[in-house]
């Protein structure tokens, strides 16, 4: 038997002679000409050498192991991705084989389970946000943002969008790489010291404005007051919000928005090292044409029987390149289910109670906090779930010295914003106990 290439696949030297021979190239490297050399690996991967099964799967624990997880840790650490209970029956739905695919079911013969589930999500979604309609899901909350701003463009007519610097600074990342892809000018509107909005950069020639709800900080935003400025100047109004926080303040459908994105990790996912995501998109009924990604439609056929479909747009609609309405063809179906077994589970007044747990517990934090030695960044604005606050010094040395103390403490806000050294982002779900918000108290106090 030849000598195999890799150790970790099973072509051998002839066999990949022979490929290479097929489509015309001299070498592996011929494949990469397009990614820049100083980008690509030099040398060999740092992994060991072939093992059997029971030894490899020993050195990836070993490797699993070396990242921190929640059994391990406190967590307090929010920014658009949060530690939330997920009911057991989210994961004995999910795991079933039926329901084992990521991928936009196409044929409704064969479909309707799923197809009625997304339309279930749709549904749950669309209330939650107080809209008229949401789509099948995107793929996660900032590109979600990103789409709602090219389809505002593409309604409008115009190709300028604004950005509240309220959002999260990963998503305003998404928006630019999408925006500069099609020539869109994305300007920064910047908040006051007091975390409010400055509207001063809508012009006639805005096609949108994109705030968040609640903001990067976990302020309450005034929506009814971006609304007003987003007619004045006859733009559209894009909010990207939390879905938790919408079981118990307005939905931004309902205070005048025109889409409504946001991440959906919240409702029944893992934290996960940062993904899988879900993103969530919604809009009044006279968008529906525009929209980008999956509509299921309920009906009935020839029989008067019930049945579920895609609706309303083609695939072909969304891979004409530089004339489609979007690129993205397909959705996150399993997280979308995911999503509708937990909202199904929790009911209307499971995800109030979340809500108001969450509520309580952030505002016991703040004040226990305050004991500690920290001060609320902005005293006098409403939150949800997470505040900022300033500490006596650097977040990060104080972060990292939690985390030998088994609390991940939260995001120090240094990275994003001058003046924020000593800022801490801290977020409180309904998860967090009593016990171990006086703990991260007690700690910070012992680390100031």
């Amino acid at each position: 038997m030849e000598r195999q290439a890799m150790p970790y696949t099973p072509h051998t030297d002839a066999d990949v002679a022979a490929m290479l021979k097929t489509i015309g190239a001299d070498s592996i490297d011929d494949l990469f000409v397009e990614i820049p050399d100083e980008l690509r690996l030099k040398g060999p991967l740092n992994i060991p050498s072939a093992q059997d099964e029971h030894r490899l799967a020993k050195t990836l624990g070993d490797l699993a192991s070396r990242n921190l997880n929640l059994a391990d840790t406190t967590c307090f650490l929010g920014a658009g991705i949060y530690d939330r209970f997920i009911p057991a029956t989210v994961g004995a739905v999910i795991s079933r084989g039926e329901f084992l695919t990521a991928y936009t079911p196409y044929q409704p013969e064969v479909s309707q389970g799923y197809l009625q589930t997304i339309y279930e999500f749709q549904s749950m979604v669309a209330e939650l946000y107080d809209c008229d309609l949401a789509n099948a899901s995107m793929y996660d909350g900032p590109t979600s943002l990103a789409e709602a701003a090219i389809m505002a463009c593409q309604i409008t007519g115009r190709s300028r969008v604004v950005v509240s610097q309220g959002v999260h600074p990963h998503a305003r990342q998404v928006l630019h790489t999408y925006c500069w892809a099609l020539g869109i000018e994305v300007v920064e509107a910047p908040l006051t010291e007091g975390a409010a909005q400055d509207f001063s950069a809508l012009t006639d020639s805005s096609a949108c404005l994109l705030v968040q709800q609640p903001n990067f900080f976990g302020v309450i935003e005034d929506i009814p007051a971006a609304r007003a400025a987003c007619d004045s100047t006859g733009s559209m109004l894009v909010v990207s919000a939390d879905p938790t926080a919408c079981a118990l303040v307005p939905g931004p459908g309902g205070q005048g928005a025109d889409v409504v994105t946001g991440e959906g990790q919240p409702l029944g996912i893992p934290m996960g090292l940062g993904g899988p995501m879900l993103g969530l998109f919604a809009c009044r009924k006279e968008l529906v044409r525009q929209i980008p990604g999956r509509i299921v439609g309920r009906t009935t056929d020839a029989q008067g029987r019930l049945g579920y479909t895609m609706t309303l747009r083609t695939r072909e609609q969304d891979i004409r390149r530089e004339k489609a309405t979007s690129n993205i063809c397909t959705n996150e179906a399993l997280m979308a289910l995911a999503a509708t077994v937990y909202l199904a589970t929790l009911g209307r007044n499971g995800m109030r109670s979340v809500a108001e747990s969450s509520v309580r517990n952030a505002q016991y934090a703040m004040g226990r906090l305050a004991e500690s030695g920290a001060s609320l960044r902005f005293p006098d604005r409403k939150v949800f779930c997470e505040f900022v606050v300033n500490l006596p010094r650097p977040a990060t040395e104080v972060r990292d010295r939690l985390l030998d103390k088994g609390i991940l403490a939260g995001l120090p806000l240094g990275p994003y914003g001058a003046g924020l050294e000593n800022s801490l982002l801290v977020a409180v779900t309904e998860l967090r106990t009593r016990e171990e918000i006086d703990r991260l108290a007690d700690e910070i106090k012992a680390a100031l």
